[in-house]
């Protein structure tokens, strides 16, 4: 096995630390250590997975070679985001709309809502929070993990909404927010069970009670379309 640590992010310079991760598996068990994929990596650090293999490679990721794969120590991982600079929101929407919009939305549907840009950072507070959300927001290896899900779907050009079951176990559906032709946004229901499940800290609904969701979540973001007025050319433009 071989176990490598990095320096930080902005280095470039190899400075193995295998002492620090050896001593700590002597001190753990193994099964209390969560290791991340490099897909995982990829998602929470928004790099392409050649770049994590050399990061890994190099010394600047944590990293723990398992036979020919490598895996990634979560808390080491979370903790180098945590560490990154602030993300700054471009998005041309009002914050104060969106949250208005999001509360209104949350209420009348029943789910959790939020509206996010379009590289998955919320704009909003997350309104009407299941239970299960409650218990975690303010971890923030879920909010980071809520980020690179909410990053994929905006990478995901269908426009027809619909559920899809992510990493922590509850299914969410989004809608694009517009402005003229370029997409600068998107409106996220969530916090619902997976068809079959019936999981108390998560919101059930029914066959109508998610249509009723997938077809309230264009108009919500028609409407903040309306108020969004974005900069040429600093937004992903849409795909036909």
């Amino acid at each position: 096995m071989r176990i490598v640590r990095p320096t930080p992010l902005h280095k470039l310079s190899h400075v193995p630390r295998m002492m620090h991760y050896m001593q700590r598996m002597q001190t753990q068990s193994p099964g209390m250590q969560r290791l991340l994929s490099a897909r995982q990596v990829q998602d929470i650090l928004h790099i392409d997975r050649s770049t994590v293999y050399r990061m890994a490679e190099d010394g600047r990721l944590p990293a723990i070679r398992v036979g020919k794969q490598w895996r990634f120590p979560a808390d080491e991982i979370y903790g180098l985001v945590t560490a990154l600079p602030p993300v700054i929101n471009t998005s041309p929407m009002d914050p104060t709309v969106a949250t208005a919009a999001a509360d209104v939305a949350a209420d009348l549907l029943g789910v959790m809502v939020v509206v996010t840009d379009m590289e998955g950072h919320p704009i909003t507070p997350i309104a009407n929070p299941c239970p299960w959300m409650q218990e975690h927001r303010d971890d923030p290896e879920v909010l980071q993990t809520c980020i690179a899900e909410w990053h994929r779907m905006a990478d995901d050009h269908s426009f027809d909404p619909s559920f899809h079951e992510g990493q922590l176990g509850f299914e969410c559906a989004r809608a694009f927010v517009r402005s003229g032709r370029e997409l600068v946004g998107m409106v996220l229901a969530g916090g619902v069970n997976p068809n079959g499940q019936h999981r108390p800290d998560l919101y059930e609904l029914s066959p109508e009670d998610r249509r009723r969701v997938l077809d309230a979540l264009p108009r919500v973001a028609a409407t903040l379309s309306r108020t969004a007025s974005a900069p040429a050319g600093t937004h992903q433009e849409e795909k036909r």
